[in-house]
């Protein structure tokens, strides 16, 4: 037992440092797709039809502020009536912050189905040229903090962006 732990230790560190590595740069190869500026002007476009509807919601509220503002300091009113515009102004304050929510929700649920099928085309690219290359491990560098790689170390992202047809 004591025999094949011993060369289980001995023999990792040769087994780790026989695998084939690779690094690819996603942000680079994401920047290059038409897809993506494709993604982002429909993701503005609801992202300014979300916000012409808020700016829409925002003026109704201040101007039942300032209509309320004009009558809260006058005597002559009723504190009904000042009661019933102040409630309206705060009915509004929570349909915006209600609408600010569903808004927010909206567009990370719109971003994420626009890039989906984005990501998965460059991540099914990746698999591709890592099976076809003999990549054991494959290291994104935009998303994993690498603090050194070596010459000996393959970047992919030409190979990538090949067959991704760029």
């Amino acid at each position: 037992m004591r025999r094949i732990l011993s060369l289980i230790t001995l023999l990792l560190p040769l087994m780790l440092m026989a695998q084939k590595i690779a690094v690819y740069d996603s942000q680079a190869v994401l920047n290059a797709l038409p897809d993506k500026a494709q993604a982002e002007a429909k993701l503005k476009a609801t992202s300014d039809k979300l916000q012409a509807e808020y700016k829409m919601l925002q003026a109704d509220v201040d101007k039942k502020y300032a209509e309320y503002q004009a009558i809260a300091t006058d005597p002559d009113t009723p504190a009904a009536i000042r009661d019933r515009r102040m409630q309206e102004v705060q009915e509004g304050d929570k349909r915006i912050q209600a609408y600010q929510q569903q808004a927010a929700a909206e567009l990370r649920a719109r971003e994420a189905e626009l890039m989906t099928p984005i990501t998965a085309a460059i991540q099914a690219a990746v698999n591709e040229v890592g099976d076809q290359m003999g990549f054991d491990l494959i290291l994104d560098v935009a998303k994993t903090p690498v603090s050194y790689r070596s010459a000996n170390v393959t970047d992919i992202t030409p190979q990538v962006k090949q067959k991704l047809g760029l």
